[in-house]
């Protein structure tokens, strides 16, 4: 079965790349890979500052949670990237749609996978599916993760485990404190 980049695999290579960014294009391939894109990638020598633009203008959907304004800004982006929709076979691995044109520049093709990815994302699923790690942000160690909720309920509010229990731990202790009672 080939699993089309455009849908939820696409988000999570932007969560990815957002949350832990590679040092080089080596690490940005790497990742990709990884996430089931299989093509090989042209090379120029501004690909990895160029992917990072790409990012950062995708964080600018991530951070705004009203869904007109996120509309907007994914419209902005698919607009500036995608091609005609076309059906493509690479090497015999399956047939599946491509959004852009072919021979195109790593950033220029992640830019396509990442926009039309986050729509479909957000249109299937729904807008609220996609935001920051709501850890406990009036601490002095806030996270800044993106979270890409894919779960069942749409309730995914934390990047990890981790991040849940250390806000959960933060709740509980200061409801004892307000309580009057020593948290420690």
């Amino acid at each position: 079965m080939h699993l089309n980049p455009y849908g939820e695999y696409a988000v999570l290579l932007a969560a990815a790349l957002a949350n832990d960014w590679p040092t080089n294009r080596e690490g940005i391939v790497a990742r990709a890979r990884d996430l089931g894109m299989t093509m090989t990638f042209p090379e120029a020598p501004d690909d990895h500052a160029r992917t990072r633009r790409v990012i950062d203008e995708w964080l600018a959907v991530v951070d705004t949670d009203e869904p007109h304004r996120r509309a907007l800004l994914l419209n902005e982006q698919m607009a500036a990237v995608a091609a005609y929709p076309r059906l493509v076979d690479h090497d015999g691995e399956g047939w599946h749609l491509h959004y852009r044109d072919d021979g195109q520049l790593l950033p220029d093709v992640l830019a396509a996978v990442i926009s039309v990815g986050t729509a479909l994302h957000l249109t299937t699923r729904g807008m609220h599916r996609l935001r920051r790690c709501a850890a406990d942000r009036s601490s002095g160690d806030p996270c800044l993760a993106v979270v890409v909720d894919v779960t069942r309920n749409g309730r995914q509010r934390y990047c990890s485990v981790r991040c849940a229990n250390r806000s959960a731990v933060r709740r509980h202790r200061s409801r004892m404190r307000a309580a009057g009672t020593d948290p420690a």
